[in-house]
């Protein structure tokens, strides 16, 4: 099963705005040596729409070789095209991935049943195991929960990122998935204990960039059954997961990087560093934490 957390990777670029391999190299150490359970780099996080098909082939090569199969590798097709999301699927598979994320299709806005034909051609044809992305606000359309009970079937489609924040939506596809080993696990760094209070996989979180160790111990505190812990350190930064999405993802994360003194570098167009009076709350919030 896909279980634990998994890091929505950033990407850092230098000045120039190349890929910073060496500032990306540090930060799957930091992360790797914290414990995740897995990177999920070339999401949203990933800036991946603003990377060549080089820059994503170097990116994927990196975290396989400083992962070093102490935690698993998932990165994201961030595709709504079929061919180059099977293609990608077949690169991440061909560099040793140990599955291969597919964002739900955006921009097109397919139907439900246009949904279930996309996943499930790429399922057929991924030799690592699928998981879903579900994220309606960026996608324009919703995997809805009669579409997971198709997509659960296929022996392929092993989990899903869902980005949707309402909790009868989780809880309604953990009821369909029961009795199999699909995963559930949350896209929000907020729903992180919520999710695996009521019997949720985990999280794909933008925070263990920078607070690995701290997704990394909600998680292990939730599978102990530990909730009353958790919940206090959830409690305790759930003021900074919020910022962590202020703006646009990942701007804020990557001015936290930047305040912390960790890899980050610029932003690619059309994104913009984050401004001015949002920084200073972000700054605010890591001190209150001991992170700068």
């Amino acid at each position: 099963m896909v279980t634990g957390v998994y890091s929505l990777l950033m990407t850092p670029f230098n000045k120039d705005m190349s890929l910073d391999e060496e500032g990306l190299r540090t930060l799957v150490r930091h992360q790797v040596a914290a414990g995740l359970d897995g990177l999920a780099p070339l999401g949203v996080t990933g800036e991946s729409p603003a990377l060549s098909e080089a820059e994503i082939r170097r990116v994927v090569e990196i975290c396989v070789v400083e992962a070093g199969g102490r935690c698993k590798v998932a990165p994201d097709t961030c595709s709504c095209n079929i061919d180059q999301t099977l293609a990608r699927s077949a690169l991440y598979a061909d560099l040793g991935c140990d599955y291969v994320i597919v964002f739900a299709p955006f921009l097109v806005k397919p139907t439900q049943a246009g949904l279930v034909e996309f996943y499930q051609r790429v399922a057929d044809a991924s030799r690592i195991p699928v998981v879903l992305h579900n994220v309606p606000d960026r996608a324009g359309v919703n995997i809805e929960p009669q579409t997971y009970a198709k997509l659960i079937r296929h022996g392929n489609i092993v989990a899903t990122k869902d980005g949707k924040k309402e909790l009868d939506h989780l809880a309604h596809i953990l009821y369909l998935g029961r009795g199999t080993s699909f995963s559930v696990l949350t896209g929000k760094d907020t729903i992180a204990y919520p999710l695996m209070s009521f019997g949720g996989h985990g999280v794909f979180a933008v925070a263990a960039n920078i607070v690995p160790g701290v997704m990394r111990e909600i998680v292990d505190l939730c599978r102990k059954g530990e909730f009353d812990k958790a919940r206090e350190i959830h409690y305790t930064y759930y003021e900074l997961f919020e910022a962590l999405r202020m703006e646009t993802n990942p701007m804020a994360v990557k001015a936290a990087l930047e305040l912390m003194g960790l890899p980050g570098g610029p932003l690619r167009l059309p994104l913009t560093p984050l401004s001015e009076p949002n920084r200073e709350k972000l700054k605010r919030l890591l001190q209150e934490r001991g992170l700068v």
